[in-house]
C-alpha cells in the first residue's frame, strides 16, 4: 500500500499541491467528509486494572482512497481552528506518548505528509525520533494492531497542526500505567515542549500518590484525552497536572467562522473522584476536579483521515478523543508558550480566543453543564475549541 500511495503522488503531483494550497474558504465549503456511518474502537476495552486502552474509534464503512483520502485533511483542520501552521512551531518537539511498536510509523508518517504536500519529516533530517520508553532502540518486542493505529493517527494530527514541529514519539513496553508514565517521564527529559497521551482508564483510589508525579512536568504542556465513553471520568485526564481534551462534533457551516461545533456524544467529562480541585477552576458543581479543560474535533462521523499499514489496509477515517489530544497538544506547540503555561490554567484566562461551544450533550447528568454544552465552561468541551493559538 505505501509503493501504491507513492505512485498515486509521482502521477497526481498536480493534484496533490492543489490539495496542499486549499484556502481556508475552499477548505470549509468542499470537506472531503464521508457519510456518517459505523466506527469501532482501534483498542476494545475493558482492560485489565492498572491498564490504559487507547481512545480512538475507526470508521469501518469507509473506502480506502488513495487519490483523495476520505475525512478531514490538514487544510480543514487549520482551517476550522484558524491556526498559523505555515508559519509557527520551529524549534518545537511535540511528543506522542504509546504503547507497543509501531514498525511502520515513520514510513506511514511519510506518506500522510507527501500526500498532503507537508514538508518531510524523517530521522535522517532530524525532524522525527522514536525510542523506547526509556530513550533508547530497544523498541517493545510485543506489536498491537490497534496501538499502531493509534500511533500513526498521533504522528498525522500533529503534522496537520504543525508541520513545522519535530516529533519525539516514545513507546511504552505495553499499555500498563506504568510502563506509558515512564514514557512521559522520557518524553519531557528529552526535550518535548509538548506530550500527548491519547488514552486512559478507570480512575484510581492511588492516583495522586502514584501515578500524578509522572505527569508534573512544569515546562512541559501535557495532554490526555478525556475519553470515547460518554459522561464519566477517565485518568490520566483527570490529574490536575494534565490539560483535559474533549471532543466534538465539527461541521462546515455557512457562517463567518466558515465550521460550527456541538459536543460529541461520544466524549468523557465529569467530576473527579480523588484529584483536587485545581485553583484556576472555579465551576461550583464539581468540589474536585473537572474534566475536560478544552476541546476539538472527535467525532468518527467528522473525523479526520489518517495513513497506516500496519494489519490495515492504508488511508482510514478516524475519530476519539484521540484525535483531539494531538491536536491539542500541537496547538500548544504553534503557541510556543508550552515554558510558563501551569499545567491546564492558561485557557481559562484567555477564553476569547477559544470557539465556546454551546450545544450537544454526552449523557445523563441531570442536564447540568457537567455533561452538557452550554455558555461559558461545561464538562465535554471545557472552556472550548482554538480559535488560534492566544489561548494555549
Amino acid at each position: 500500500m505505501i509503493h501504491s500511495g507513492y505512485r498515486v503522488l509521482v502521477i497526481a503531483s498536480a493534484a496533490v499541491l492543489a490539495v496542499a494550497s486549499l484556502s481556508a474558504a475552499s477548505a470549509a465549503t468542499q470537506p472531503n467528509l464521508p457519510a456518517p456511518g459505523r466506527s469501532v474502537p482501534v483498542c476494545p476495552g475493558p482492560t485489565a486494572a492498572g491498564d490504559a486502552r487507547c481512545h480512538a474509534r475507526v470508521r469501518v464503512d469507509v473506502t480506502p482512497n488513495a487519490t483523495n483520502p476520505a475525512g478531514y485533511h490538514p487544510a480543514d483542520l487549520q482551517s476550522a481552528y484558524k491556526l498559523p501552521s505555515g508559519t509557527a512551531g520551529n524549534a518545537q518537539t511535540v511528543g506522542i506518548v504509546d504503547a507497543f511498536d509501531d514498525p511502520n510509523a515513520e514510513s506511514d508518517l511519510a506518506v500522510y505528509r507527501s500526500t498532503f504536500g507537508l514538508p518531510p519529516c524523517t530521522t535522517a533530517n532530524g525532524c522525527f525520533r522514536k525510542t523506547d520508553q526509556t530513550g533508547g532502540t530497544s523498541f517493545p518486542r510485543r506489536r498491537n494492531v490497534g496501538w499502531a493505529e493509534e500511533i500513526s493517527l498521533d504522528l498525522d494530527m500533529v503534522s496537520a497542526i504543525c508541520p513545522n514541529c519535530h516529533i519525539l514519539l516514545v513507546e511504552a513496553n505495553t499499555n500498563s500505567f506504568s510502563n506509558l508514565a515512564a514514557a512521559v517521564d522520557t518524553a519531557a527529559r528529552l526535550g518535548a515542549n509538548a506530550i500527548s497521551n491519547s488514552y486512559g482508564g478507570s480512575e484510581f483510589s492511588t492516583e495522586t500518590s502514584s501515578a500524578d508525579l509522572h505527569f508534573n512536568h512544569p515546562g512541559h504542556a501535557i495532554t490526555a484525552s478525556s475519553g470515547d465513553s460518554g459522561f464519566g471520568t477517565q485518568y490520566p485526564a483527570a490529574s490536575q497536572f494534565v490539560t483535559a481534551v474533549g471532543g466534538t462534533s465539527l461541521v462546515a457551516a455557512n457562517s463567518s467562522r466558515g465550521w460550527s461545533e456541538t459536543v460529541w456524544s461520544g466524549t468523557g467529562s465529569g467530576c473527579s473522584a480523588f484529584e483536587s480541585k485545581p485553583s484556576w477552576q472555579t465551576d461550583a458543581g464539581c468540589t474536585r476536579r473537572t474534566i475536560a479543560d478544552v476541546a476539538a474535533v472527535a467525532d468518527p462521523n467528522t473525523g479526520v483521515a489518517v495513513y497506516d499499514t500496519f494489519g490495515t489496509s492504508g488511508w482510514l477515517v478516524f475519530g476519539g478523543t484521540s484525535v483531539s489530544s494531538p491536536i491539542i497538544a500541537s496547538v500548544y506547540a504553534l503557541a510556543g508558550n508550552s515554558g510558563s503555561v501551569n499545567y491546564g490554567s492558561f485557557p481559562y484566562s484567555h477564553t476569547s480566543t477559544l470557539f465556546d461551544v454551546v450545544s450537544g450533550s454526552n449523557g445523563s447528568c441531570g442536564g447540568s453543564y457537567l455533561c452538557t454544552g452550554t455558555r461559558g465552561y461545561d464538562g465535554p468541551t471545557g472552556n472550548g475549541t482554538p480559535n488560534g493559538t492566544g489561548a494555549f
